[in-house]
């Protein structure tokens, strides 16, 4: 990934919730050179190694599970918040741009082949995503219905060998251009775009 010296994020509190707030990511891997993504959900365990792991499943069906065993490392990216940028919005001459914040992470992946252990990514995976309900689901699996839903997926890990993150907040502008911009985007009915503005004056600018 291109990232400017000046984009460049290296706070790991800051990259850590960007991941678990967009814990939606994309997987790539590139059997004999051509690009195969896949969209699912990550459960990001900062404190499992040096650089932390991903935990994830997909479906058995999904061929790119087969990859791993011809590939050394992994793909995975997770975008936070993105919002166009006006040049009207600056008090020099400027260019329209957008602001956003992504992370890659590269690592070696491993599959969970035991069912014990898929059963236990299974559970995790259910009680992050559940956790905000009133009333939480739980798998409770048993019997036959638990050995036909863990012989659908397929589970793996991800141990994290490097981490890139760009936060393209506008570090580049003076620092009235970079309140103005922040000031139009928290005006915005776009909860997306008041996104940015929040993660700006976190990180450019933290007393906004």
């Amino acid at each position: 990934m291109y990232i400017p010296e000046h984009f460049k994020e290296t706070n790991s509190e800051r990259i850590s919730v960007l991941i678990e707030s967009n814990s939606f990511g994309m997987l790539v891997t590139a059997p004999d050179g051509v690009p195969f993504v896949s969209h699912l959900p990550f459960m990001f365990d900062r404190t499992a190694s040096p650089k932390g792991k991903l935990l994830c499943h997909m479906a058995r069906a999904n061929p790119q599970w087969q990859h791993f065993s011809s590939c050394g490392e992994v793909l995975a990216v997770f975008q936070g918040p993105h919002a166009y940028v006006s040049p009207s919005w600056y008090s020099s001459p400027g260019v329209p741009t957008w602001n956003y914040a992504v992370v890659h992470l590269r690592g070696k992946p491993r599959l969970i082949e035991s069912e014990s252990e898929l059963e236990v990514l299974v559970e995790r995976l259910t009680h992050v995503y559940e956790s905000h309900m009133l009333s939480p689901w739980k798998p409770n699996l048993a019997g036959e219905r638990r050995t036909k839903l863990l012989n659908m997926i397929v589970g793996f890990e991800i141990d994290i060998t490097d981490i890139q993150a760009k936060f393209k907040l506008s570090q580049n502008r003076p620092p009235e251009d970079q309140q103005s911009v922040v000031e139009k985007l928290g005006q915005s009915s776009n909860q997306t775009e008041a996104a940015v503005a929040k993660l700006m004056s976190g990180v450019v600018h933290p007393e906004f």
